[in-house]
């Protein structure tokens, strides 16, 4: 008889594992720690907890046995290359993407992709279910998983289920456009407890299932039809881990490879940054046409004022995203070729990914830090952005469109489809003197630093055990969080 399996009582549930497969050199395989927030937060709750973590291995095939790696029970789920095209690529991001970014570019329907996401989410909700300890909490993550809350409550009644949504949830017009909107919702309504970026992503989901499954609500409740059951949606937005990114700008290699980043480009008076996924969602190109007019304006330019634009490689196989950036990098190309002075490009344009201590020193290094995206459920790089900056200097130009606008209210705000404002937004963010650009980051950093991700994670876990009842605000943070 085989052993019995060992179990977990927090199982986190994501599209992708939180390391990634690595091959050195000498051909040897490892794991790393994968990048981002949601790493760090789990890390954080699951310290001196027996958790499991259900997810992507990354590559298609079969999946590695689980295995264990910084305390954390990994359990890889195997996807084909069928599963990677129809439920990721396809009804993922070329389906939900685009209806939750306001149809930005238009979405595509197909009942194949829409078959292939609900095998992988009932995949996902056994395997959950398998590792999960009786009455354990599961945390479920994203858009990729919406059917999983309902599959597994089917599977597992025992056990407490929230899910988390880190994109915006639409308004009822652009979700009524999926044919698959009712079963979407209903596999959301299996959690006890769902959180989102914004208020108004919640009060659209409320909204939704008043609307489309003539579902009771009553303020952020909503009353599963057939059952005595409440669901609670709420927002709770994702935030940095402020103490380990501060401190690793603090490093004084850090600190040094921002002078060298100023230095190799010439020293200019105004470095301005853009750091983003390349994702039509972002607004590089609307960026990018904004600093060409002011260029043409001479209001200002190269060698006093350049851009570095990072843009890291996404989707490539998804016809939006290799059509994006034909679209920038020709761009950039005609901006560089009318625009620049010998030796001093206008436009820096980094079409990779960079390590945590290289964007640190970007983010020293950087006058003006431009996050205009068009839609986005937070955009932790403003978070980043203001972590660093434990110099105060820099500035920061935020879209109204970001969760993170919602909390940095004092940043430099801006319509990103107004070309115009968005130019006199950068203007103003050269131009403030440096003593009130001093007083305006040091209210970013201190929000910043008080909802910081570990308290986040600390805020969504009380919330979830709480659920359908609201956590109280001393109940809602473990006494470390709130030190």
């Amino acid at each position: 008889m085989p052993p019995a399996r060992q179990t977990y009582d927090l199982v986190i549930a994501a599209n992708r594992l939180p390391v990634d497969q690595v091959t050195a050199p000498d051909g040897q395989v490892e794991w790393r720690r994968s990048p981002g927030g949601l790493v760090t937060a789990m890390e954080s709750v699951m310290q001196g907890r027996a958790g499991a973590w259900v997810g992507w291995a990354g590559e298609p095939g079969e999946p590695p046995e689980p295995f264990d790696e910084g305390g954390i029970h990994l359990h890889p789920l195997g996807l084909s290359a069928a599963d990677v095209r129809d439920y990721y690529e396809g009804f993922s991001n070329d389906t939900l993407w685009p209806i939750y970014h306001d149809v930005i570019v238009p979405a595509t329907f197909h009942r194949e992709w829409w078959t292939s996401y609900q095998s992988v989410n009932a995949r996902f909700a056994e395997a959950i279910a398998e590792v999960a300890a009786e009455k354990a909490t599961v945390w479920v993550h994203d858009y990729q998983l919406q059917l999983v809350p309902a599959l597994l409550r089917r599977l597992r009644p025992d056990v407490r289920i929230g899910w988390f949504n880190h994109i915006p949830f639409p308004p009822v017009e652009l979700f009524a456009q999926l044919p698959w909107r009712g079963q979407l919702l209903e596999g959301l309504l299996g959690a006890d407890f769902l959180g989102f970026q914004r208020q108004a992503d919640a009060r659209n989901f409320v909204r939704a299932c008043r609307q489309l499954l003539q579902a009771q609500t009553r303020g952020d409740l909503v009353q599963v039809d057939g059952t005595d059951r409440q669901v609670r949606a709420s927002a709770i937005p994702i935030s940095v881990d402020f103490k380990g990114l501060e401190a690793l700008s603090k490093q004084p290699e850090v600190i040094e490879r921002a002078r060298a980043i100023r230095a190799s480009l010439g020293d200019p008076r105004v470095l301005m940054l853009g750091v983003d996924r390349l994702d039509y969602t972002k607004g590089i190109r609307h960026r990018l046409k904004a600093y060409e007019e002011l260029l043409v304006e001479r209001r200002i330019g190269p060698p006093e004022v350049t851009l570095v634009q990072v843009a890291t490689p996404s989707r490539e196989r998804v016809a939006a995203y290799r059509n994006l950036r034909s679209e920038i990098e020709q761009t950039v190309g005609r901006i560089n070729g009318e625009l620049s002075q010998i030796g001093s490009p206008a436009v820096h344009y980094l079409h990779h990914s960079y390590p945590r201590e290289e964007m640190a020193a970007l983010f020293l290094a950087a006058d003006v830090m431009l996050v205009t995206p068009l839609r986005d459920g937070m955009n932790l790089v403003a978070k980043e952005y203001v972590t660093c900056r434990h110099d105060l200097g820099g500035a920061l130009v935020l879209s109204e469109f970001t969760g993170a606008w919602h909390e940095l209210h004092q940043a430099f705000a801006c319509n990103p489809h107004d070309i115009e404002g968005l130019k006199q937004a950068i203007l103003r963010a050269i131009n403030t003197p440096t003593k009130d650009k001093q007083r305006i980051m040091r209210a970013l950093r201190r929000r910043v630093s008080e909802h910081d991700v570990q308290r986040w994670a600390a805020r969504y876990l009380a919330a979830l055990a709480a659920a359908p009842e609201q956590a109280l605000p001393e109940q809602a943070l473990p006494q470390e969080a709130r030190q």
